[in-house]
């Protein structure tokens, strides 16, 4: 059962992703964010998921958007959902977040 639901996890992810990627022509990310919290650089992350360091630094400035397979290789990298990294919308700051969470 375990692995059943794995599967409808990986297949809702790709879903959400293909929708992302045909609605919209800028996929925004918290690459960067993600990255620095866990002190990984650039190369280390190019090199854990197969593309070019450049390749990282385009993504984070949103010169380029991943294809499915990078995004997913880069979601389980952090080990978060891909929805959780990527998004059709800008993120909102955590500085915004925190604000409303005081209230």
């Amino acid at each position: 059962m375990a692995k059943r639901h794995k599967i409808y996890v990986v297949y809702i992810q790709l879903y959400i992703l293909v929708l992302l990627y045909i609605m919209s022509e800028k996929i925004f990310n918290r690459i960067k964010l993600l990255r620095q919290e866990k002190g990984v650089s650039r190369q280390s992350l190019a090199g854990a998921v197969g593309v070019n360091f450049q390749t990282i630094g385009y993504l984070e400035r949103g010169e380029y958007n991943p294809s499915m397979k990078l995004a997913f290789k880069i979601s389980r990298y952090f080990d978060l959902p891909v929805e959780a990294i990527f998004s059709d919308e800008p993120f909102e700051s955590l500085t915004e977040i925190l604000k409303r969470e005081k209230k």
